[in-house]
């Protein structure tokens, strides 16, 4: 099991710290496995069989691991908390509209993606034509290079943590500030093409991107101007101030 940041740094983690990463790496191993015996869950997350059941016997009485006979699953009290989950406040109120919209006329594959870890992560979306190669639920993730996440690594500050972007992104990432668009013509999956547009917040930072996939039978220029156009119109939601902010007179 790799070690916590704490480690590798060469300090001593409180014990507080290696419970919880060791919690968290059982939630991580639910999560891949679905359900799974403590076996089977002490290998994956790489914890001693004695420290696994008592995790999970803890996690389990907290309602965020269910049990179901000898094995485990993710509890209801997990899933409740990740519903609320959202990339940036007012995000999901303000595009839940328009992606659906673009789901609805284009029967494209339509996500809201942020970069996590490295990867682009689709925090929601709605299922289309290519739902089969590509799944837009909530947590389903792709390399950084989607074009989702090729416009979410354009438009980051240059302090920004990446690392292993080759000799020509500097150029490519260029081109899409430019454009304010980035297609994919099944670069990442073959069978899927994609194209992504930045979403703003009113100061102009990029919160996240919309992508649009589809079959490469489909006119995935034309789809690019309809995920600009939901972009737009998704950073626009942002911009509007909510009735807590209007200030009274």
């Amino acid at each position: 099991m790799v070690g916590s940041t704490a480690e590798l740094a060469g300090e001593r983690p409180s014990r507080g710290r290696g419970v919880l990463d060791g919690a968290f790496a059982l939630l991580e191993a639910l999560r891949e496995a679905e359900e799974a015996g403590l076996t089977a869950l002490s290998a994956s997350s790489g914890l001693p069989k004695a420290t696994a059941y008592r995790l999970l016997e803890q996690l389990a009485e907290l309602g965020a691991v269910e049990h179901r006979g000898c094995r485990y699953r993710m509890g209801s009290r997990v899933f409740r908390l990740g519903l609320g989950w959202q990339p940036h406040p007012r995000l999901r109120a303000a595009a839940d509209t328009p992606i659906r919209q673009l789901a609805a006329a284009t029967d494209a594959s339509v996500a809201i993606c942020v970069l996590r870890e490295g990867r682009t992560l689709a925090a929601f979306g709605v299922p289309g034509m290519v739902d089969h190669l590509a799944p837009v639920r909530p947590g389903a993730s792709w390399p950084w290079h989607t074009s989702a996440g090729k416009v979410l690594v354009a438009f980051a500050p240059p302090e920004a943590p990446l690392s292993s972007l080759p000799a020509s992104w500097s150029r490519e990432a260029s081109a899409i500030r430019e454009t304010g668009v980035c297609l994919d013509r099944e670069e990442l999956i073959t069978g899927v093409c994609c194209a992504a547009a930045p979403v703003t917040t009113q100061h102009g930072d990029v919160v996240g991107a919309v992508c649009a996939m589809v079959t490469p039978s489909q006119d995935i220029t034309k789809m690019a101007n309809a995920v600009q156009r939901a972009g737009r119109i998704v950073s626009a939601g942002l911009r509007r101030p909510t009735i807590s902010s209007v200030p009274l007179r």
